[in-house]
């Protein structure tokens, strides 16, 4: 009779586990080699056992960097666009090509790459060839042995590592190349929570068997997406009463969001174009704040991803 409750106690988690994982971001430390949709493929393949069938990557990662790569689980895969382009912190190692003290080398990054800045993305890269601004936040070197110095930099989205130090060696007029990069931050996503492949595949080759210590570890690595959103938009959480559950209804459905929906008073805390709807503490959808054209038909909101 024990061994019927700890199996059906077992069962239960399990299918928890399942439900959660289809709307869930799992942390990987992206090792040297993969591209990050090479790793993206292998956690899907993984978890293919899970019922899930898409997974999809925050941010690349060139081939050679490393770190804190997110990864989107089942229904997370339709955020991807809402957690790009937030700022990214590294760690790395660049080496110049003729000697400089590390005093001189930070008075230029001081002068010339802090702040706002002008980048031309390298030649390999998808992205047109055009001058593009990019705030550089940080740029700090922390070590110099011979010519190589260690540095920690955090820059707006979209902003190359490899061609800041190209650019900065050029600036000098003494050459320098990244060797090394490590990403520790990309937006909300630090490398408090990171786990690598192999540790991901274990864990749920033990949590298939049904081990309560796995399924336990396996919940852990998981980022519920709804917690993930509660960090980046602003929340009105919808009053559990019957007319919430009527809107909800409609709301799922793709309906936009009328003045008479929400409580004024807490429409009017929103600062944000985007906001994220909850009811029942669970996400009903991310709306953007209508035109001035629907406010004329009473319209504050439309749907920007509806949970559905």
């Amino acid at each position: 009779m024990q061994n019927e409750k700890n199996q059906n106690n077992q069962n239960s988690k399990l299918e928890e586990l399942k439900k959660k994982l289809n709307f869930s971001i799992i942390l990987i430390d992206k090792p040297a080699g993969p591209t990050s949709f090479d790793v993206s493929n292998k956690v899907n393949k993984i978890l293919r056992d899970f019922g899930i069938s898409k997974t999809s990557h925050f941010g690349t990662l060139d081939p050679q960097v490393i770190g804190v790569l997110p990864v989107a689980i089942g229904r997370a895969c339709k955020l991807t666009g809402f957690f790009l382009g937030h700022d990214k912190v590294y760690i790395g190692k660049m080496h110049l090509h003729k000697e400089i003290s590390i005093e001189e080398l930070q008075k230029v990054i001081d002068k010339e790459f802090s702040g706002i800045i002008k980048q031309l993305p390298p030649k390999k890269s998808r992205v047109k060839r055009q001058l593009r601004e990019r705030e550089i936040k940080l740029f700090q070197l922390t070590k110099k042995e011979g010519q190589n110095f260690s540095f920690e930099t955090e820059v707006q989205g979209g902003t190359y590592i490899r061609k800041l130090c190209h650019d900065l060696g050029e600036k000098t007029g003494l050459g320098a190349h990244m060797t090394e990069l490590r990403r520790t931050r990309a937006g909300i996503f630090d490398d408090s929570n990171l786990f690598l492949l192999n540790q991901l595949e274990e864990t749920i080759k033990e949590a298939k068997e049904g081990k309560i210590e796995a399924i336990a570890k396996l919940d852990k690595m998981l980022i519920p997406a709804e917690d993930a959103i509660k960090q980046v938009f602003e929340i009105i959480e919808l009053p559990n009463n019957k007319k919430s559950e009527e809107l909800v209804k409609k709301l799922l459905t793709g309906k936009p969001i009328f003045k008479q929906d929400l409580d004024e008073k807490e429409f009017s805390k929103i600062e944000e174009e985007k906001f994220a709807l909850f009811f029942k503490n669970k996400l009903i959808e991310i709306a953007k704040k209508a035109s001035e054209e629907d406010k004329k038909q009473g319209i504050i909101a439309r749907p920007d991803f509806v949970y559905n």
